[in-house]
């Protein structure tokens, strides 16, 4: 499968934190969620991504060559963060006028019809819209330029369950072409599991894992146990594990050959919320 996008090796180095070697891959037509704790290093990831911050080494490809930030990448890739980029006393008609001369690949009619299905008035005042609505108007606008890339960075994160809903759903007719690709960071994980395709989970600068959803969801398992068949358990299989008050979860990348191998123990499905709390406030065996 064709990559939209290629990150290796990815390293950024502050005082007090650093991001160490991420690697990932996005393919064309997919959705890949970006999870993590807050101060994980998904923001710092994606800024050094796009560059707005000087990565210190690694490789960033779209399309198969290595990133030149030029206008052209300006207009391929659509960008929104978790805050609004312009002056509020603007409305939606003259956010999108000046989108227009920002943008070789601007679409006017594709606006007018976002701003309809978002319910966006064009002659109110930004200031005037709630923060969902203001989203919403990012998202029209990135969207608008017609990019190849959507990159949302906690975009979604203060919108309610049902506008949430209503952008999940362009996202996926974005990618509907299979041409078009869509990273979203979000610590909504029900949000990726709804419509994303592949999952890289970041904790503390570094990938934990970078997996397709279908593959955390069916094979990868949580064996709940008391302490002593938890002693049975083969270390080399545990992928991280968590003492509760009666029992042991131990997470495993094959909850059949769990269940086979474990007669005696239960064995769960494991969510991606589950695998990511039990990474960041379990142990690990190995």
């Amino acid at each position: 499968m064709e990559n939209i996008l290629q990150v290796e090796n990815l390293s950024k180095h502050y005082s007090g934190f650093n991001l160490e070697g991420v690697s990932f891959s996005v393919p064309k037509g997919t959705i890949m969620g970006l999870i993590g704790e807050n101060g994980a290093g998904k923001s710092t990831t994606i800024k050094t991504i796009l560059g707005l911050v000087k990565k210190d080494s690694g490789k960033v490809s779209f399309w198969g060559k290595e990133l030149s930030y030029s206008k052209q990448f300006k207009e391929d890739i659509g960008v929104v963060f978790d805050d609004i980029n312009f002056y509020e006393t603007l409305t939606p008609e003259k956010a999108g006028k000046i989108s227009a001369m920002a943008y070789k690949q601007w679409d006017k009619e594709l606006y007018g019809n976002y701003l309809k299905r978002f319910g966006l008035a064009e002659n109110k005042e930004i200031k005037t819209l709630s923060k969902g609505m203001k989203t919403k108007l990012c998202i029209a606008v990135a969207l608008s330029h017609k990019p190849k890339l959507l990159i949302l960075d906690e975009a979604t994160s203060g919108l309610d369950p049902v506008m949430r809903d209503d952008i999940l759903d362009v996202f996926l007719d974005f990618v509907q072409d299979e041409e078009h690709s869509v990273i979203m960071s979000s610590h909504i994980t029900a949000d990726l599991e709804k419509i994303a395709d592949y999952i890289t989970f970041i904790h503390k600068g570094k990938v934990i894992l970078s997996k397709s959803k279908d593959d955390l969801r069916y094979k990868y398992g949580i064996i709940r146990c008391g302490e002593k068949l938890f002693s049975q358990i083969d270390k080399e299989e545990m992928l991280a594990f968590r003492k509760e008050d009666y029992q042991y979860s131990v997470l495993v990348a094959d909850k059949e050959k769990a269940g086979r191998k474990y007669k005696n123990a239960v064995v769960d499905s494991a969510s991606v919320d589950e695998i990511m709390l039990l990474y960041v406030k379990g142990g690990q065996a190995k």
